[in-house]
Protein backbone atom coordinates (compact mmCIF):
# COMPACT_ATOMS: atom_id res chain seq x y z
CA UNK A 1 0.00 0.00 0.00
CA UNK A 2 1.47 3.36 -0.98
CA UNK A 3 1.61 6.12 1.55
CA UNK A 4 -1.02 8.76 0.92
CA UNK A 5 0.94 11.43 2.71
CA UNK A 6 4.58 12.16 3.20
CA UNK A 7 5.95 13.32 6.52
CA UNK A 8 6.35 16.78 4.98
CA UNK A 9 2.67 17.00 4.10
CA UNK A 10 1.74 15.73 7.54
CA UNK A 11 3.92 18.27 9.31
CA UNK A 12 2.64 21.09 7.10
CA UNK A 13 -0.78 20.97 8.68
CA UNK A 14 0.71 21.99 12.01
CA UNK A 15 2.03 25.21 10.51
CA UNK A 16 -0.68 26.07 7.98
CA UNK A 17 -2.69 23.38 8.25
CA UNK A 18 -24.92 39.49 -7.60
CA UNK A 19 -24.33 35.85 -7.64
CA UNK A 20 -27.21 34.87 -9.93
CA UNK A 21 -30.82 35.76 -10.42
CA UNK A 22 -31.91 32.99 -8.09
CA UNK A 23 -30.54 35.13 -5.27
CA UNK A 24 -33.01 37.81 -6.29
CA UNK A 25 -36.00 35.52 -5.87
CA UNK A 26 -37.90 35.13 -2.66
CA UNK A 27 -39.15 31.69 -1.58
CA UNK A 28 -42.73 30.81 -2.48
CA UNK A 29 -45.61 31.51 -0.10
CA UNK A 30 -43.67 34.10 1.90
CA UNK A 31 -46.85 36.14 2.44
CA UNK A 32 -48.31 33.33 4.52
CA UNK A 33 -45.27 32.87 6.76
CA UNK A 34 -46.87 33.86 10.05
CA UNK A 35 -46.67 30.72 12.21
CA UNK A 36 -43.81 28.48 13.38
CA UNK A 37 -45.27 25.58 11.38
CA UNK A 38 -45.23 27.62 8.16
CA UNK A 39 -41.63 28.65 8.77
CA UNK A 40 -40.75 25.00 9.39
CA UNK A 41 -42.29 24.08 6.05
CA UNK A 42 -40.17 26.72 4.33
CA UNK A 43 -37.06 25.34 6.03
CA UNK A 44 -37.68 22.03 4.34
CA UNK A 45 -36.29 23.78 1.23
CA UNK A 46 -33.28 25.27 3.05
CA UNK A 47 -31.02 22.30 2.25
CA UNK A 48 -29.09 22.18 -1.09
CA UNK A 49 -31.26 20.02 -3.30
CA UNK A 50 -28.41 19.13 -5.63
CA UNK A 51 -25.73 16.47 -5.72
CA UNK A 52 -21.95 16.99 -5.58
CA UNK A 53 -21.03 13.30 -5.93
CA UNK A 54 -20.58 13.27 -9.72
CA UNK A 55 -18.05 16.09 -10.07
CA UNK A 56 -16.22 15.29 -6.81
CA UNK A 57 -15.77 11.62 -7.61
CA UNK A 58 -14.75 12.33 -11.21
CA UNK A 59 -11.92 14.69 -10.26
CA UNK A 60 -10.57 12.40 -7.53
CA UNK A 61 -8.13 9.48 -7.61
CA UNK A 62 -10.99 6.98 -7.24
CA UNK A 63 -11.61 6.82 -10.99
CA UNK A 64 -9.81 5.93 -14.20
CA UNK A 65 -10.45 5.61 -17.93
CA UNK A 66 -12.30 2.36 -18.64
CA UNK A 67 -12.04 2.90 -22.39
CA UNK A 68 -15.79 2.76 -22.91
CA UNK A 69 -18.85 3.96 -21.08
CA UNK A 70 -21.57 6.56 -20.89
CA UNK A 71 -20.42 9.99 -22.08
CA UNK A 72 -21.31 12.68 -19.54
CA UNK A 73 -19.75 16.16 -19.46
CA UNK A 74 -19.95 16.32 -15.67
CA UNK A 75 -17.82 13.18 -15.63
CA UNK A 76 -15.52 14.04 -18.53
CA UNK A 77 -14.52 17.62 -17.71
CA UNK A 78 -13.43 16.97 -14.10
CA UNK A 79 -11.50 13.88 -15.19
CA UNK A 80 -9.51 16.02 -17.63
CA UNK A 81 -9.21 18.78 -15.00
CA UNK A 82 -11.22 21.22 -17.11
CA UNK A 83 -13.91 23.66 -16.00
CA UNK A 84 -17.26 21.88 -16.20
CA UNK A 85 -19.33 23.30 -19.06
CA UNK A 86 -22.50 21.39 -18.21
CA UNK A 87 -24.96 23.41 -16.13
CA UNK A 88 -27.57 20.72 -15.57
CA UNK A 89 -28.17 18.55 -12.52
CA UNK A 90 -25.05 17.04 -10.89
CA UNK A 91 -22.84 19.87 -12.24
CA UNK A 92 -20.94 22.42 -10.10
CA UNK A 93 -23.13 25.25 -11.40
CA UNK A 94 -26.30 23.36 -10.54
CA UNK A 95 -24.90 22.79 -7.05
CA UNK A 96 -24.01 26.50 -6.72
CA UNK A 97 -27.58 27.45 -7.64
CA UNK A 98 -29.05 24.95 -5.19
CA UNK A 99 -26.92 26.21 -2.31
CA UNK A 100 -27.95 29.81 -2.81
CA UNK A 101 -31.57 28.76 -3.23
CA UNK A 102 -31.31 27.03 0.15
CA UNK A 103 -29.67 30.13 1.63
CA UNK A 104 -32.50 32.29 0.30
CA UNK A 105 -35.04 30.07 2.08
CA UNK A 106 -33.04 30.21 5.32
CA UNK A 107 -32.77 33.99 5.12
CA UNK A 108 -36.48 34.40 4.45
CA UNK A 109 -37.20 32.23 7.50
CA UNK A 110 -34.84 34.29 9.66
CA UNK A 111 -36.41 37.56 8.55
CA UNK A 112 -39.88 36.22 9.30
CA UNK A 113 -38.72 35.15 12.76
CA UNK A 114 -37.09 38.52 13.39
CA UNK A 115 -40.34 40.32 12.58
CA UNK A 116 -42.64 37.93 14.45
CA UNK A 117 -44.69 39.35 17.36
CA UNK A 118 -43.25 36.70 19.69
CA UNK A 119 -39.85 35.47 18.55
CA UNK A 120 -39.59 33.02 21.45
CA UNK A 121 -42.06 30.77 19.62
CA UNK A 122 -39.54 30.32 16.80
CA UNK A 123 -36.39 29.24 18.67
CA UNK A 124 -36.21 25.83 17.00
CA UNK A 125 -36.85 27.29 13.55
CA UNK A 126 -34.17 29.92 14.08
CA UNK A 127 -31.66 27.25 15.04
CA UNK A 128 -32.41 25.20 11.95
CA UNK A 129 -32.26 28.24 9.66
CA UNK A 130 -28.87 29.29 11.01
CA UNK A 131 -27.47 25.77 10.62
CA UNK A 132 -28.83 25.53 7.09
CA UNK A 133 -27.31 28.87 6.13
CA UNK A 134 -23.97 27.87 7.62
CA UNK A 135 -23.94 24.47 5.91
CA UNK A 136 -24.74 25.78 2.42
CA UNK A 137 -22.08 28.49 2.66
CA UNK A 138 -19.56 25.94 3.96
CA UNK A 139 -20.13 23.68 0.98
CA UNK A 140 -19.84 26.62 -1.40
CA UNK A 141 -16.57 27.86 0.05
CA UNK A 142 -15.21 24.31 0.04
CA UNK A 143 -15.82 23.79 -3.67
CA UNK A 144 -15.50 27.31 -5.10
CA UNK A 145 -12.64 28.78 -3.03
CA UNK A 146 -9.21 27.62 -1.98
CA UNK A 147 -9.21 25.24 0.95
CA UNK A 148 -8.88 26.93 4.34
CA UNK A 149 -5.28 27.77 5.20
CA UNK A 150 -4.71 29.94 8.29
CA UNK A 151 -1.74 31.62 6.61
CA UNK A 152 -3.62 32.69 3.47
CA UNK A 153 -7.33 32.61 4.37
CA UNK A 154 -7.36 36.37 4.99
CA UNK A 155 -6.39 37.01 1.36
CA UNK A 156 -7.86 34.01 -0.51
CA UNK A 157 -11.12 34.87 -2.30
CA UNK A 158 -14.20 33.48 -0.61
CA UNK A 159 -17.79 33.30 -1.82
CA UNK A 160 -20.63 35.78 -1.10
CA UNK A 161 -22.03 35.21 2.39
CA UNK A 162 -25.65 36.24 2.01
CA UNK A 163 -27.54 37.03 5.21
CA UNK A 164 -30.67 38.86 4.04
CA UNK A 165 -33.44 38.07 1.55
CA UNK A 166 -32.92 39.79 -1.79
CA UNK A 167 -35.24 42.70 -2.54
CA UNK A 168 -33.50 44.33 -5.48
CA UNK A 169 -32.63 43.16 -8.97
CA UNK A 170 -28.98 42.66 -9.96
CA UNK A 171 -27.53 43.27 -6.54
CA UNK A 172 -23.74 43.43 -6.47
CA UNK A 173 -22.01 40.78 -4.35
CA UNK A 174 -18.61 40.86 -2.71
CA UNK A 175 -16.67 37.62 -2.45
CA UNK A 176 -14.61 38.92 0.49
CA UNK A 177 -12.21 36.27 1.84
CA UNK A 178 -12.17 32.65 2.97
CA UNK A 179 -11.39 33.85 6.51
CA UNK A 180 -14.50 36.05 6.49
CA UNK A 181 -16.70 33.22 5.22
CA UNK A 182 -15.38 30.89 7.93
CA UNK A 183 -16.01 33.57 10.55
CA UNK A 184 -19.61 33.92 9.41
CA UNK A 185 -20.14 30.14 9.23
CA UNK A 186 -18.83 29.76 12.76
CA UNK A 187 -21.08 32.56 14.00
CA UNK A 188 -24.20 30.97 12.50
CA UNK A 189 -23.15 27.51 13.64
CA UNK A 190 -22.47 28.40 17.26
CA UNK A 191 -25.60 30.55 17.54
CA UNK A 192 -27.87 28.03 15.89
CA UNK A 193 -26.73 24.75 17.41
CA UNK A 194 -27.99 25.36 20.99
CA UNK A 195 -31.44 26.25 19.57
CA UNK A 196 -31.94 22.95 17.73
CA UNK A 197 -35.01 21.11 19.00
CA UNK A 198 -35.50 17.86 17.12
CA UNK A 199 -38.82 17.19 18.85
CA UNK A 200 -40.27 19.69 16.36
CA UNK A 201 -39.48 17.39 13.42
CA UNK A 202 -41.63 14.56 12.10
CA UNK A 203 -38.54 12.80 10.72
CA UNK A 204 -35.47 14.31 12.47
CA UNK A 205 -32.93 12.93 9.99
CA UNK A 206 -34.37 15.13 7.25
CA UNK A 207 -33.40 18.19 9.29
CA UNK A 208 -30.55 19.49 11.41
CA UNK A 209 -31.19 17.40 14.49
CA UNK A 210 -28.70 17.63 17.36
CA UNK A 211 -26.50 14.79 16.14
CA UNK A 212 -26.37 16.21 12.61
CA UNK A 213 -25.62 19.72 13.88
CA UNK A 214 -22.75 18.43 16.01
CA UNK A 215 -21.50 16.31 13.10
CA UNK A 216 -21.43 19.37 10.86
CA UNK A 217 -19.57 21.29 13.57
CA UNK A 218 -16.98 18.50 13.76
CA UNK A 219 -16.46 18.66 9.98
CA UNK A 220 -16.21 22.45 9.99
CA UNK A 221 -13.60 22.53 12.75
CA UNK A 222 -11.61 19.77 11.07
CA UNK A 223 -11.30 22.00 8.00
CA UNK A 224 -10.52 24.94 10.29
CA UNK A 225 -7.87 22.83 12.06
CA UNK A 226 -9.31 23.44 15.53
CA UNK A 227 -8.86 19.86 16.63
CA UNK A 228 -9.95 20.20 20.25
CA UNK A 229 -13.36 21.39 19.06
CA UNK A 230 -13.58 18.51 16.60
CA UNK A 231 -13.33 16.11 19.53
CA UNK A 232 -15.85 18.09 21.58
CA UNK A 233 -18.51 18.08 18.88
CA UNK A 234 -17.83 14.49 17.84
CA UNK A 235 -18.22 13.37 21.44
CA UNK A 236 -21.60 15.12 21.51
CA UNK A 237 -22.73 12.99 18.56
CA UNK A 238 -21.78 9.76 20.32
CA UNK A 239 -22.84 10.80 23.81
CA UNK A 240 -26.25 9.16 23.60
CA UNK A 241 -25.23 5.63 22.67
CA UNK A 242 -22.73 2.94 21.72
CA UNK A 243 -20.55 4.01 18.79
CA UNK A 244 -20.61 0.57 17.13
CA UNK A 245 -24.40 0.59 17.11
CA UNK A 246 -24.37 3.86 15.18
CA UNK A 247 -22.15 2.52 12.38
CA UNK A 248 -23.36 0.67 9.30
CA UNK A 249 -23.19 -3.11 9.89
CA UNK A 250 -21.15 -3.91 6.79
CA UNK A 251 -19.57 -7.14 8.06
CA UNK A 252 -22.82 -8.52 9.50
CA UNK A 253 -26.24 -7.44 8.19
CA UNK A 254 -25.02 -5.64 5.05
CA UNK A 255 -22.75 -8.48 4.00
CA UNK A 256 -25.59 -10.80 2.98
CA UNK A 257 -28.08 -8.29 1.59
CA UNK A 258 -29.12 -8.37 -2.05
CA UNK A 259 -28.43 -5.26 -4.14
CA UNK A 260 -32.13 -4.38 -3.94
CA UNK A 261 -32.01 -4.68 -0.16
CA UNK A 262 -28.88 -2.53 -0.01
CA UNK A 263 -30.50 0.17 -2.10
CA UNK A 264 -33.55 0.02 0.14
CA UNK A 265 -31.66 0.53 3.41
CA UNK A 266 -28.51 2.56 2.69
CA UNK A 267 -30.13 5.98 2.35
CA UNK A 268 -33.08 5.46 4.68
CA UNK A 269 -33.89 7.58 7.72
CA UNK A 270 -34.17 4.39 9.77
CA UNK A 271 -30.46 3.66 9.22
CA UNK A 272 -28.80 4.93 12.41
CA UNK A 273 -25.59 5.88 10.58
CA UNK A 274 -27.47 8.51 8.55
CA UNK A 275 -27.46 11.68 10.63
CA UNK A 276 -28.73 14.06 7.92
CA UNK A 277 -30.43 13.17 4.63
CA UNK A 278 -31.40 15.41 1.74
CA UNK A 279 -33.49 14.73 -1.34
CA UNK A 280 -31.69 15.92 -4.46
CA UNK A 281 -32.58 15.93 -8.15
CA UNK A 282 -29.90 13.82 -9.75
CA UNK A 283 -28.98 11.32 -12.43
CA UNK A 284 -25.88 10.17 -10.53
CA UNK A 285 -27.46 6.94 -9.27
CA UNK A 286 -28.28 5.99 -12.85
CA UNK A 287 -24.87 6.86 -14.29
CA UNK A 288 -22.12 6.57 -11.70
CA UNK A 289 -21.00 3.04 -12.54
CA UNK A 290 -21.57 3.25 -16.31
CA UNK A 291 -19.74 6.49 -17.12
CA UNK A 292 -16.43 6.07 -18.88
CA UNK A 293 -14.28 7.60 -16.16
CA UNK A 294 -15.13 5.68 -13.03
CA UNK A 295 -14.26 2.65 -10.92
CA UNK A 296 -12.70 -0.35 -12.68
CA UNK A 297 -11.17 -3.57 -11.40
CA UNK A 298 -7.74 -2.01 -10.84
CA UNK A 299 -9.18 0.91 -8.87
CA UNK A 300 -11.40 -1.49 -6.93
CA UNK A 301 -8.31 -3.44 -5.88
CA UNK A 302 -6.40 -0.25 -5.06
CA UNK A 303 -9.14 1.04 -2.78
CA UNK A 304 -10.65 -2.17 -1.42
CA UNK A 305 -7.64 -4.47 -1.52
CA UNK A 306 -5.24 -4.91 1.37
CA UNK A 307 -5.55 -2.81 4.50
CA UNK A 308 -3.64 -2.35 7.74
CA UNK A 309 -5.80 -4.81 9.70
CA UNK A 310 -4.62 -7.70 7.53
CA UNK A 311 -8.26 -8.70 7.00
CA UNK A 312 -10.64 -8.43 4.07
CA UNK A 313 -13.03 -5.55 3.55
CA UNK A 314 -16.67 -6.54 3.81
CA UNK A 315 -17.35 -3.95 1.09
CA UNK A 316 -16.14 -6.47 -1.47
CA UNK A 317 -19.20 -8.62 -0.84
CA UNK A 318 -21.31 -5.75 -2.19
CA UNK A 319 -19.27 -4.87 -5.30
CA UNK A 320 -21.14 -5.95 -8.42
CA UNK A 321 -20.40 -5.82 -12.13
CA UNK A 322 -22.98 -4.53 -14.59
CA UNK A 323 -21.70 -5.25 -18.06
CA UNK A 324 -18.02 -5.00 -18.93
CA UNK A 325 -15.90 -3.29 -16.30
CA UNK A 326 -18.79 -1.38 -14.71
CA UNK A 327 -18.41 -1.75 -10.95
CA UNK A 328 -21.37 -0.92 -8.74
CA UNK A 329 -21.65 -0.65 -4.97
CA UNK A 330 -25.39 -0.38 -4.29
CA UNK A 331 -25.73 2.71 -2.13
CA UNK A 332 -27.57 5.60 -3.79
CA UNK A 333 -30.75 4.60 -5.57
CA UNK A 334 -32.84 6.65 -7.99
CA UNK A 335 -36.56 7.22 -7.68
CA UNK A 336 -39.02 9.44 -9.54
CA UNK A 337 -41.09 12.34 -8.29
CA UNK A 338 -44.05 13.08 -10.54
CA UNK A 339 -44.03 16.47 -12.23
CA UNK A 340 -47.70 16.84 -11.27
CA UNK A 341 -50.36 14.78 -9.55
CA UNK A 342 -51.79 13.42 -12.80
CA UNK A 343 -48.50 13.14 -14.71
CA UNK A 344 -47.01 9.88 -15.89
CA UNK A 345 -43.53 11.39 -16.03
CA UNK A 346 -41.36 12.94 -13.39
CA UNK A 347 -37.86 13.89 -12.31
CA UNK A 348 -35.12 11.57 -11.05
CA UNK A 349 -34.17 12.07 -7.42
CA UNK A 350 -31.82 10.47 -4.92
CA UNK A 351 -31.65 10.71 -1.15
CA UNK A 352 -28.12 11.73 -0.17
CA UNK A 353 -26.57 11.08 3.26
CA UNK A 354 -25.02 14.50 3.92
CA UNK A 355 -23.62 13.61 7.34
CA UNK A 356 -22.96 10.16 8.78
CA UNK A 357 -21.74 8.60 12.01
CA UNK A 358 -18.74 7.10 10.19
CA UNK A 359 -17.49 10.54 9.17
CA UNK A 360 -17.79 11.76 12.74
CA UNK A 361 -15.68 8.84 13.94
CA UNK A 362 -13.03 9.49 11.27
CA UNK A 363 -12.95 13.19 12.10
CA UNK A 364 -12.48 12.45 15.79
CA UNK A 365 -9.71 9.96 15.09
CA UNK A 366 -7.90 12.50 12.92
CA UNK A 367 -8.29 15.18 15.57
CA UNK A 368 -6.88 12.84 18.21
CA UNK A 369 -3.82 12.31 16.01
CA UNK A 370 -3.09 16.03 15.91
CA UNK A 371 -3.74 16.32 19.63
CA UNK A 372 -1.16 13.55 20.13
CA UNK A 373 -3.71 11.20 21.67
CA UNK A 374 -2.64 8.18 19.66
CA UNK A 375 -4.30 5.74 22.05
CA UNK A 376 -7.71 7.29 21.43
CA UNK A 377 -7.09 7.47 17.68
CA UNK A 378 -6.21 3.76 17.61
CA UNK A 379 -9.35 2.96 19.55
CA UNK A 380 -11.53 4.82 17.04
CA UNK A 381 -9.90 3.11 14.06
CA UNK A 382 -10.27 -0.30 15.69
CA UNK A 383 -13.91 0.44 16.47
CA UNK A 384 -14.49 1.20 12.82
CA UNK A 385 -12.57 -1.86 11.63
CA UNK A 386 -14.65 -4.10 13.87
CA UNK A 387 -17.69 -3.31 11.69
CA UNK A 388 -15.93 -3.54 8.31
CA UNK A 389 -13.55 -6.51 8.36
CA UNK A 390 -14.90 -9.94 7.42
CA UNK A 391 -14.95 -12.33 10.41
CA UNK A 392 -13.38 -9.64 12.56
CA UNK A 393 -11.30 -10.99 15.42
CA UNK A 394 -9.54 -8.71 17.89
CA UNK A 395 -6.49 -10.93 18.30
CA UNK A 396 -6.04 -11.15 14.53
CA UNK A 397 -7.18 -7.77 13.20
CA UNK A 398 -6.51 -5.27 15.99
CA UNK A 399 -4.43 -2.32 14.77
CA UNK A 400 -1.36 -1.35 16.81
CA UNK A 401 1.85 0.62 16.30
CA UNK A 402 3.78 -2.38 14.98
CA UNK A 403 1.14 -3.33 12.46
CA UNK A 404 0.93 0.28 11.26
CA UNK A 405 4.71 0.51 10.85
CA UNK A 406 4.90 -2.75 8.92
CA UNK A 407 2.09 -1.72 6.58
CA UNK A 408 3.06 1.88 5.89
CA UNK A 409 6.83 1.57 6.26
CA UNK A 410 7.28 4.53 8.59
CA UNK A 411 8.37 4.74 12.20
CA UNK A 412 6.17 7.81 12.73
CA UNK A 413 3.09 6.52 14.53
CA UNK A 414 1.00 9.63 13.99
CA UNK A 415 1.73 9.72 10.27
CA UNK A 416 0.81 6.05 10.00
CA UNK A 417 -2.42 6.64 11.90
CA UNK A 418 -3.29 9.50 9.57
CA UNK A 419 -2.66 7.40 6.48
CA UNK A 420 -4.81 4.62 7.92
CA UNK A 421 -7.62 7.08 8.64
CA UNK A 422 -7.56 8.41 5.08
CA UNK A 423 -7.38 4.88 3.66
CA UNK A 424 -10.42 3.87 5.70
CA UNK A 425 -12.37 6.96 4.61
CA UNK A 426 -11.53 6.32 0.98
CA UNK A 427 -12.87 2.78 1.21
CA UNK A 428 -15.98 3.85 3.14
CA UNK A 429 -17.08 6.55 0.73
CA UNK A 430 -16.04 5.19 -2.66
CA UNK A 431 -18.50 6.38 -5.35
CA UNK A 432 -19.91 9.05 -2.97
CA UNK A 433 -17.49 11.91 -3.76
CA UNK A 434 -16.19 12.28 -0.21
CA UNK A 435 -12.62 11.39 -1.15
CA UNK A 436 -12.26 14.86 -2.71
CA UNK A 437 -12.68 16.55 0.68
CA UNK A 438 -9.53 14.89 2.01
CA UNK A 439 -7.61 15.49 -1.20
CA UNK A 440 -8.43 19.19 -0.83
CA UNK A 441 -7.39 19.42 2.79
CA UNK A 442 -4.05 17.68 2.26
CA UNK A 443 -3.25 19.04 -1.21
CA UNK A 444 -3.06 15.49 -2.53
CA UNK A 445 -2.21 15.48 -6.22
CA UNK A 446 -4.09 13.43 -8.81
CA UNK A 447 -2.85 11.68 -11.94
CA UNK A 448 -5.39 10.51 -14.50
CA UNK A 449 -4.49 8.47 -17.53
CA UNK A 450 -6.40 7.65 -20.70
CA UNK A 451 -6.48 4.51 -22.80
CA UNK A 452 -4.88 6.41 -25.68
CA UNK A 453 -1.76 7.15 -23.63
CA UNK A 454 -2.41 10.59 -22.16
CA UNK A 455 -1.22 11.38 -18.66
CA UNK A 456 -2.97 14.24 -16.89
CA UNK A 457 -1.72 15.64 -13.58
CA UNK A 458 -3.45 17.91 -11.09
CA UNK A 459 -0.90 19.05 -8.55
CA UNK A 460 -1.70 19.76 -4.94
CA UNK A 461 -1.50 23.50 -5.61
CA UNK A 462 -3.19 23.67 -9.02
CA UNK A 463 -5.76 26.43 -9.53
CA UNK A 464 -8.00 23.86 -11.23
CA UNK A 465 -8.67 22.26 -7.85
CA UNK A 466 -11.07 25.16 -7.20
CA UNK A 467 -14.24 24.74 -9.23
CA UNK A 468 -15.07 27.72 -11.39
CA UNK A 469 -17.95 30.04 -10.54
CA UNK A 470 -20.85 30.11 -13.01
CA UNK A 471 -20.13 32.32 -16.01
CA UNK A 472 -23.35 34.21 -15.35
CA UNK A 473 -21.96 35.79 -12.17
CA UNK A 474 -19.78 38.00 -14.34
CA UNK A 475 -22.81 40.26 -14.84
CA UNK A 476 -22.67 41.15 -11.15
CA UNK A 477 -19.03 42.15 -11.42
CA UNK A 478 -17.86 39.27 -9.24
CA UNK A 479 -14.38 38.00 -10.10
CA UNK A 480 -14.12 34.41 -11.27
CA UNK A 481 -11.52 32.04 -9.92
CA UNK A 482 -8.11 32.48 -11.58
CA UNK A 483 -6.92 29.94 -14.09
Amino acid sequence: MQKILSYTAFALLFTITGCKKFLEKNPDNRASLNTPDQVSQLLGTAYPQANYMAFCESISDNVTDKGTGTQDKTNIDPYFFRDVTNIDQDSPEYYWDACYTAIAAANQALETIKNAPDTTLYKAQKGEALLCRAYAHFMLVTFFSKVYNPNTASTDMGIPYVTVPEKVVFKQYDRKTVAYVYQMIEQDLTQGLPLIDETKYTIPRYHFNKAAANAFAARFYLFKQDFAKVVTYANAVFAAGNVVNMLRPWNTTYRTLTPADMFAIYEKATETANLLLCETQSLWARNYYTVRYSLNSAKRDEILGSNVTGGDWAFNYQVYTAGTNNYLIPKINEYFVRSSVNANIGYPYVMVPLLTAEEVLFNRAEAYIYLNNTTAALQDLNTYASTRIVNYNVSQHNIDATKLQNFYGSSNLRLNLLNATLDFKRAEYVQEGMRWFDMLRYNIGVTHTTTDGQTLTLSGTSLQRVFQLPESVKSSGMPLNPR
